[in-house]
């Protein structure tokens, strides 16, 4: 039996032999897609929030980093209760949840509101994220998932496109409140069709490792509100907490020892949040490292890229929107062949190749824009961008996914998406500290030139940036860019090291 011209899988556990899983799919890329869709509008609709709220660049970037970290810290809990009650009941809620925190982005009068409602909006996408790999994992055989992702791949490509362009036209025409609103139609479309076509798998019994949930996310919240926070504390301390005070770097540092007390705790529980023996997977292993930098160059790549169109070329939101047409093109349009090469390449050539020409691009990007060049010379290591995302997204998740055990594929993938998560976090932290150092440090020569209290000279004015601030504002932004690429170097050494997977 065929389907979208594809081979159905043979039977597989909890399944009948007549079942077709790409329905199922097509049902649960739509809330996968909103979610990408989500996160691309917010970074076109950045400047028009930082200027109509009133607010500072800080609390922007907080606007990306509250919605990751609340992202993040639940995945590896959302792909046990996935297991636990199975993946088409967590994904509807979080769809639910995702989709009225949508209706309160847009309601929100004051960026501290803005900020709160992201978090409960990441929490839905915490509950969402995870059951879609697991489904896929589950439904598919191993021969099949390369096609599978690329179609979760080719997804990801076109809401780098309609995101943007949708979010342009939305902050254009009617305000940056309504790139929460279209969310909302969008969620109910797509929890009927999750209701309908997803099925209900079997279920795996497991303990909740509370401790577990508690250590992880402690520790994610130090070091990211730390990184996040210390160019305003300028490194140094925070506060007390009674009688005991808080440094940035000890905030930092005690992240890290607690994290480092979840591995310990998780390496002895018999049924641990996280899996240690996932890592004995080699593939699996690698593929986490990979996709956190991949998480971070592509969350970390968003924000200044918008602000460099729209505050140092003058471009409008929808029209600095239209430069990433070429990088959603490219990843849609290569993303079936992709899929297709992973199924039959050694994944080190496939993801390598991604990896390489995604590292090159944004170089050559970060250096065009610092240098304030015109929007033609940009466009095509944008489209490169986007060339070389085809050859990872789907690819390595394929990759790491493949020769996991079926009962623990919810696990594997909640443990997978975290990692993309954290890398994300640190992603939007790390460039959004670089980014406001490098603002800060640009505009230091030009500070008598300014009007007193406008705080430009800090680079944390709303509005339009005069004449003479736009070229060293865009060497603040290229200059920034050139972290997300360095990331993407680290995950093109790792890649190297995979193997070719088995065939389960």
């Amino acid at each position: 039996m065929q389907s979208n011209g594809i081979d159905e899988p043979e039977t597989l556990p909890g399944l009948s032999a007549d079942y077709r899983p790409w329905p199922a799919l097509w049902a649960l890329v739509a809330g996968i897609f909103m979610i990408l869709v989500d996160s691309t509008i917010v970074s076109v609709a950045a400047d028009t929030i930082w200027v109509d709220l009133k607010t500072d660049l800080n609390s922007v970037v907080w606007v990306t980093s509250g919605y990751l970290l609340a992202y993040v810290v639940p995945l590896l809990l959302s792909g046990r209760l996935g297991d636990m009650f199975g993946p088409k009941r967590l994904y509807v809620a979080g769809l639910v949840v995702f989709t009225a925190a949508s209706a309160w982005c847009g309601l929100s009068g004051t960026a501290q509101m803005l900020i709160a409602a992201r978090v409960v909006q990441g929490l839905g996408a915490a509950l969402m994220a995870p059951q879609t790999m697991a489904v896929i994992t589950r439904t598919f055989p191993a021969d099949k998932r390369g096609k599978a992702m690329a179609l979760w791949g080719a997804v990801g490509g076109v809401a780098i496109l309609v995101g943007p362009l949708a979010g342009g036209l939305l902050v254009d025409s009617l305000g940056w409140q309504w790139v929460f609103f279209v969310n909302v139609p969008f969620g109910l479309a797509a929890l009927v069709a999750a209701v309908l076509l997803v099925p209900d798998l079997p279920t795996h019994r497991h303990r909740i490792d509370w401790p577990g949930i508690v250590l992880s996310g402690i520790g994610l919240l130090a070091v990211v509100f730390g990184l996040q926070e210390g160019q305003r504390y300028d490194w140094g301390r925070i506060g007390e907490l009674g009688i005991l005070p808080i440094s940035v770097w000890g905030l930092i540092i005690g992240g890290l020892v607690v994290l480092a007390l979840f591995v310990w705790w998780e390496s002895r529980m018999a049924d641990p949040l996280m899996p240690l023996g996932l890592f004995g997977d080699r593939n699996f292993a690698l593929s986490c490292l990979a996709v956190a930098g991949m998480g971070f160059s592509l969350t970390g790549m968003a924000v200044p890229l918008m602000l460099f169109a729209q505050k140092s070329l003058g471009l409008s939101p929808i029209r600095s929107a239209m430069l990433l047409i070429p990088l959603a093109l490219c990843a849609a349009g290569l993303a079936p062949v992709a899929g297709s090469l992973i199924d039959k390449m050694h994944p080190r050539y496939v993801t390598g190749f991604g990896f390489a020409v995604n590292a090159a691009a944004l170089f050559w990007l970060g250096s065009a824009a610092s240098h304030r060049d015109s929007v033609l010379v940009l466009l095509l290591p944008i489209a490169l961008v986007g060339a070389g995302n085809a050859f990872i997204w789907g690819p390595l998740t394929a990759t790491a996914n493949r020769d996991l055990p079926l009962g623990l594929a919810g696990g594997g993938s909640g443990v997978y998406n975290a990692t993309r998560q954290v890398g994300g976090v640190l992603g939007s932290a790390a460039v959004g500290v670089f980014m406001q150092h490098q603002v800060e440090h640009q505009f230091q020569r030009f500070a008598a030139q300014l009007p007193a209290g406008s705080g430009a000279g800090t680079g944390q004015s709303a509005g339009p940036l005069p004449e003479f601030l736009r070229g060293p504002f865009a060497e603040a932004m290229g200059s920034s860019l050139f972290l997300p690429a360095a990331a993407l170097v680290a995950g093109f050494v790792v890649v190297q090291f995979l193997v070719r997977p088995g065939r389960r």
